[in-house]
């Protein structure tokens, strides 16, 4: 696989173009805005200067990436010769079935289609394409560039020969790939969902403010970041995309989305994306909102 398509240049998408054009590979970038395409590609290059600070690679390793990189605003001119797609859209299940089923009807009879989905069902991806054997998860971690994890999710027809040269391709990519079967979440969200819903839980029942349980997960728990501040990060409406998606899947009441994250989601304050969530990144860094506003 040399020709790497990735559908999607928000935070993810960039960071996955990121790490395959800076490993050799030839990449299409694919994103139906043009503007988000600029704002893409600067970011890489920011991204990669700041690897050349840390002096972890060159400036030449730089102009390398950037060359690999090519943006297309039509799907079907920047997957037509593309040995994989990875998708990396929004945590959206209408959305991605579109996608993926537009996927089967564009690209070779040989391309592999992998999806960058946290938490949507491979198989049910895999339905719309008329090859759900060359259909997989590649679930990076945020921030690509950085994180070491990729869950390889198998679908329900998910070929062992594809699964075996997704593995690999993650290692050359110097990840570390995990396979996983298809379940609600696979491992990493069906273990960090929950406790980020229950850490918002406890705020809602004024059992302690954002700063002191997230400063109790992190010195108590050895966590990097709190679990509040971790859902700023992440978004709160993919928080509870996901959150639904366990809830349906698994059909528990312990995965109930908690009322304060549906009701902060609904008033528009998704964390780092919009300005405000648990904290205020409205001057891009973090500062403290009242815990009473939330009660």
């Amino acid at each position: 696989m040399k020709n790497i398509s990735v559908v999607g240049s928000g935070t993810m998408g960039n960071g996955i173009a990121h790490v395959f054009a800076q490993n050799g590979y030839k990449v299409s970038l694919i994103d139906i805005s043009e503007k988000a395409l600029e704002k893409a590609i600067a970011t890489i290059a920011k991204n990669l200067d700041r690897q050349i600070k840390k002096e972890k690679i060159t400036e030449a390793d730089k102009k390398n990436t950037l060359a690999n990189l090519t943006t297309f605003t039509k799907l079907e001119e920047g997957v037509k010769n593309a040995d994989l797609v990875v998708e990396a859209a929004t945590e959206n299940t209408d959305l991605k079935l579109s996608i993926f089923k537009q996927l089967g009807q564009l690209c070779k009879s040989d391309t592999i289609l992998a999806s960058n989905t946290s938490s949507i069902s491979i198989t049910k991806i895999g339905a719309v394409t008329q090859r759900p054997d060359k259909v997989i998860g590649m679930h990076f971690m945020n921030p690509v560039p950085v994180m070491k994890l990729v869950e390889i999710i198998r679908g329900y027809k998910t070929s062992d020969e594809v699964t075996k040269n997704i593995m690999e391709l993650a290692k050359n990519l110097k990840k570390v790939p995990v396979e996983v079967n298809d379940y609600p979440g696979f491992v990493a969200n069906r273990v960090l969902m929950p406790m980020i819903n229950e850490a918002i839980i406890t705020l809602s029942e004024g059992v302690a403010g954002v700063a002191e349980i997230d400063t109790v997960m992190k010195l108590g728990m050895a966590h990097p970041m709190g679990p509040l501040q971790l859902a700023d990060f992440i978004g709160l409406d993919v928080c509870l995309s996901i959150m639904n998606v366990l809830y349906k899947g698994l059909g528990k009441d312990k995965y109930a989305p908690c009322p304060l994250l549906v009701n902060m989601v609904n008033a528009g304050n998704l964390g780092v994306k919009s300005g405000e969530g648990f904290y205020n990144w409205t001057h891009g860094t973090k500062e403290l909102i009242v815990a009473d506003s939330f009660q």
